[in-house]
Formats: C-alpha cells, sequence, structure tokens
C-alpha cells in the first residue's frame, strides 16, 4: 500500500506544480486587471518593454519633440509599472480599457492636486515646527550655558553677598543650570546639623553592619517593623523600596550604577536618626540629591533637608501638626482660589488625599523629573512655604478642568498629574499665587494655627 500511495503523491505534486507554472505564464499577459477580468490576449506574448514603449507613444510621453526624463528612463526598468498610486488617477488607462470620460479624468487630477497641495502644506509645517523646536532648544542651551557661567564666576565665589540679591533671584527663579545645581543646593540647605564625610562613613559601617545581621526581608517582618520602637531594623524596608525608585530610569534598581549608592544614604540615615528610621518617600528625595551631588555631600543635604520642620513632621507622622500644616494651606487656598475651594469642599476633597505625596517626595514622584528639580531649586531657597505654594500653583493650573470633575475623578487627577505639565506655564501660575492672608505671611499664620491648636480649638475648622 505504501509503494502506490508513494506515485500518487508525486503525480499529485507534479500536477500541482505545473498548474502553477501554467498560472504564473498566464499571468504575464499585459493589461491592467483592476477593473475586472480581462481575457488573454491571442497570439504570441508581447514583451513587457515592448508594451511599455507603445504606451509611451499613444500617450505622448516620448518622442522626438519629448525626450523622457531620468524619471521616466528609471521607469523603462520596470516592466510596466505604474510610479504609484497615483498614475491611476494621473495617467490614461491601458489602450485595452475604455477610455475616462473627459470630466472622470478632470475631477480625479483635481482630486490629485488637492492631495499634493495638503500633503506639502502638512510637510511645510511639520518642518517649520522641527526647525522651532531646533531653535528653542539652541536658545536653551546657550541660555543654560551662560547662566552657568554666570553662577560659576560670579555668584558662587562671592555666594554670601550676591546669594540674596534681586539678580541671583530672578536667575534662580529661571532654573539653576544642571551644572551647578547641587552645589546651589548644599550651599541653601546649609548643613546646620555639622555633619561630616567621617560621621558619614561612620553611620554607613553600621548600616553594613545591620545589614549583615537581618534576615531577608519579608511580608511579616514588614508587619513587625512597622509597630517596632527601635527604627532601625526599618533597614531592610530599604531593599523593597528602592526598586520603586524612579523605575522609568532603571539607574536605582538592581544591578543599576546607583542601586548601591542609594541603599548606602538610606541605610546610613537609619542609623543617623533611628527615631525617624526610613519611611516611604525617603528614596525619591535621596535619589534626587544623589543625580545632582556627590555621595557624602547629597546624605549631608538629605540629612539636612528632613531634618527641616515640615519634613520632620511628615516623616515622623505628626498628626496634629499635618493637620495644622493641611490647615494653613487651606487658609491660602481660599484666598487664591475660592471657587476651586467651594468645589473641593462641596465634594469633601479634603487637602490630605493629594499633598501627602507631593511633600512626602517634595513632588519629585508626582512631577516630571526636570520640572521636580526647578521646583527644588526654589524650594531650597525659600523653604517649606514654597511647597505649599507650588500646590496652589498646580491647582490654579488645572482649576478649569478639576471643576468639572466629582470627588472620584478629582481624587485620581491629583495624584496621578499629567505626564507632561508645561515648565513655564506651572511656574507662572505659582508666581500669581499670593502667600499673604489678612495682611499675613504663611509663617504667621502657621504659628496662629499652631496655638490655636495647643489651646484645643479644631484647627481644620474657621
Amino acid at each position: 500500500m505504501a509503494a502506490p500511495s508513494l506515485v500518487l503523491y508525486i503525480d499529485r505534486s507534479l500536477f500541482a506544480r505545473r498548474v502553477k507554472d501554467n498560472r504564473s505564464v498566464e499571468q504575464r499577459d499585459p493589461g491592467w486587471k483592476l477593473f475586472g477580468k480581462v481575457p488573454p490576449r491571442e497570439g504570441p506574448v508581447k514583451d513587457p518593454k515592448r508594451i511599455q514603449k507603445e504606451y509611451e507613444t499613444k500617450s505622448g510621453r516620448a518622442g522626438p519633440g519629448n525626450p523622457t526624463s531620468p524619471r521616466q528612463s528609471v521607469r523603462k526598468n520596470l516592466d510596466f509599472e505604474p510610479l504609484s498610486t497615483t498614475a491611476l488617477i494621473l495617467e490614461d488607462r491601458p489602450a485595452n480599457l475604455p477610455a475616462k470620460p473627459a470630466e472622470e479624468a478632470q475631477k480625479h487630477r483635481q482630486q490629485y492636486e488637492e492631495m499634493v497641495a495638503q500633503a506639502k502644506k502638512r510637510e511645510l509645517k511639520d518642518a517649520q515646527k522641527k526647525k522651532k523646536q531646533l531653535e528653542d532648544r539652541c536658545k536653551l542651551e546657550d541660555s543654560i550655558g551662560s547662566a552657568a557661567q554666570t553662577w560659576n564666576q560670579e555668584i558662587l565665589p562671592n555666594w554670601s553677598t550676591m546669594c540674596t540679591s534681586r539678580r541671583v533671584r530672578d536667575l534662580w527663579w529661571q532654573g539653576i543650570p544642571p551644572s551647578v545645581r547641587g552645589k546651589v543646593w548644599s550651599l541653601a540647605v546649609g548643613n546646620d546639623l555639622n555633619i561630616t564625610h567621617e560621621l558619614y562613613s561612620i553611620c554607613l559601617a553600621r548600616a553594613k553592619e545591620k545589614w549583615k545581621t537581618t534576615p531577608a526581608p519579608s511580608s511579616e517582618t514588614e508587619t513587625e517593623d512597622a509597630g517596632s520602637s527601635d527604627r532601625e531594623s526599618s533597614l531592610e524596608l530599604i531593599k523593597l523600596d528602592i526598586s520603586r525608585t524612579f523605575p522609568q530610569l532603571c539607574i536605582f534598581q538592581q544591578g543599576g550604577p546607583y542601586h548601591d549608592v542609594l541603599h548606602s544614604i538610606l541605610g546610613a540615615y537609619t542609623c543617623y536618626r533611628p527615631d525617624v528610621g526610613y519611611v516611604q518617600g525617603m528614596s525619591f528625595i535621596a535619589a534626587v540629591l544623589i543625580l545632582n551631588l556627590d555621595t557624602a555631600d547629597a546624605f549631608i543635604a538629605f540629612a539636612n533637608l528632613l531634618n527641616k520642620p515640615c519634613q520632620m513632621a511628615f516623616f515622623r507622622v505628626d498628626h496634629s501638626l499635618m493637620l495644622t500644616y493641611f490647615a494653613a494651606f487651606e487658609v491660602f487656598f481660599e484666598e487664591n482660589l475660592p471657587k476651586l475651594f467651594a468645589h473641593f469642599k462641596k465634594n469633601n476633597l479634603t487637602p490630605d488625599i493629594y499633598l501627602i505625596d507631593w511633600i512626602f517626595t517634595l513632588y519629585s514622584k508626582s512631577l516630571p523629573l526636570d520640572l521636580a528639580c526647578r521646583v527644588w531649586d526654589v524650594f531650597c531657597r525659600d523653604g517649606e512655604e514654597f511647597l505649599f505654594r507650588t500646590a496652589l500653583g498646580l491647582l490654579r493650573l488645572y482649576q478649569d478642568v478639576l471643576t468639572c470633575m466629582d470627588f472620584i475623578h478629582m481624587a485620581q487627577f491629583l495624584t496621578r498629574l499629567p505626564d507632561l505639565i508645561p515648565a513655564e506655564q506651572l511656574f507662572q501660575h505659582i508666581a500669581a499665587v499670593h502667600m499673604t492672608s489678612r495682611n499675613r505671611k504663611w509663617g504667621q499664620v502657621l504659628q496662629a494655627l499652631q496655638k490655636d491648636q495647643e489651646r484645643g480649638s479644631p484647627v481644620l475648622k474657621r
């Protein structure tokens, strides 16, 4: 039975191949098949080049008075293929098909010319857009280079006398050049804690010793550490949080170039301040500093930043003081954006829903990194007030959108801000925020609310 089957298979294969070969010959018959079946011509098969030449002669594209262009010469080598799909509009039909009516031909030519005009218009618009982007980029690079030179040669050498001048404040507001940003941050934040590089090394050595004796992190240890009085036990929680720090950059995760540096700074801080330990959000602050400073200097700036009253209140989870900050924020919220403030009140959207994440990470998680660094520039100069002023600037920027939302959509929007936030527009809105209420500045309002809280008055009710 095997032999007849094999013979039958071979016969079928050969037959199928012969049919395929015959069909390929038939497909070489001249004529377009776009408008239906064309019966094959009887007689010998013409050479495609000859057909092409006949077609060009009939259409008046070649001849003594009309020499062929280089493009037409190239086309002769394509065995009668149209230049593109536009040939169906521009060129006459082959001789074996009925000619287009004059009205249809004119209509097709007009449609084609309109398409070409629109395409040229789009190309011109795209080219102008790219040119403008290139010009803006070059202008920005030139301004950054010029500003960096000013900071390096004029401001930093004379920091104590120039840091409070109007000119420097204006340059500061425009954004500190990345090349000098770390140095300016260090000078602006200061080192009131008098931390030295040697102290950092000691704290880091303690952290490494602690890691050697600490078991691998698990859900059980995480639960135990949450209620532990010894905050040094939070060392293992750092490993769980580092992988979630700027994941899009892929430089702080395991195997990344800054993974160990971030781990070291956070671990050293938990040993430096065991009463605070590690709290989620710290990794983002430390990461931003690492990108702009050397390791030991980043640790010094990190410890001093977290020692500020506002950051200490949040990272130590001082609920009463946090409520006082929220109440002070609402005073200026109502003063600057009364309509949006009333909308938030109507929907019971309280500041803690969106402010906690912004304050904990100093906007480094909520805003694009380059924009967050600009916020940090002014924050290092003006202190905690600018954090809440930035929050009001964001609300002011998006107030038209927020007033059309309900509670759920407002909370979702504010906890996940748009990926693209125009920096100049945001800073224009921040500049438009007035941090005075009834002739009282931020510090005075906050102090008055703290006194009310100490007397037992409800802070959030005005």
